[in-house]
């Protein structure tokens, strides 16, 4: 089976100084990075979704910006693909399903940013297109959130979302940490 590394969304704008920042991204961005490292080494495929915001009042990812650039810790090379999305959903209206389908791959690794938007809505959609995906969610960030009137925190939002994708028996993925994948 061939299998590709995903990652989704690891942009400027989610890092301190962005204009959206997350909760620990320099962690999720250091494991993505070992991530992309071992895939390299491996000569596995590696894919990198881009984020451009298209939808009106959006203040993060713009087009032409330096936030909407993917950040250093997982730079793209020359030769690797760069898929851009306007949906958190990286495969609604991208090529990405049908560049997966040429290659004639079936096992994805996910990583990125936000575990609770686009990685969610990714994997889940992976899962509808018959892709076997494992997810490292040590390589993955978020943040908090309101929800009637009280803040919920982001690793709890970050936790709650990996343990839903594990449901069923890993019926959307098989969560992992960057070190037990590597093993």
């Amino acid at each position: 089976m061939k299998n590709a590394l995903l990652i989704i969304d690891v942009q400027n704008d989610y890092f301190v100084g962005g204009t959206h920042t997350l909760y620990q991204p320099e962690i999720a961005g250091e494991n993505a990075g070992k991530l992309l490292k071992d895939a390299r080494e491996k000569g596995m495929e590696v894919i990198h979704i881009q984020h451009i915001a298209t939808n009106e009042g959006a203040d993060f990812f713009l087009p032409n910006t330096y936030g909407a650039e993917i950040n250093d810790c997982v730079k793209p090379l020359e030769d690797e693909k760069i898929i851009q999305k306007n949906y958190p959903n990286s495969f609604r209206e991208t090529k990405l399903l049908s560049y997966l389908r040429a290659l004639g791959i079936e096992d994805l690794v996910v990583c990125g940013m936000m575990t609770d938007v686009c990685v969610d809505a990714t994997v889940r959609a992976a899962m509808d297109n018959g892709f076997n995906t494992t997810l490292i969610g040590d390589a993955c960030a978020t943040e908090s959130r309101e929800l009637y009137g009280k803040t919920v925190e982001a690793k709890d939002i970050h936790t709650g979302y990996l343990a839903g994708l594990t449901a069923l028996g890993g019926l959307y993925a098989n969560v992992m940490t960057t070190e037990d994948y590597l093993k």
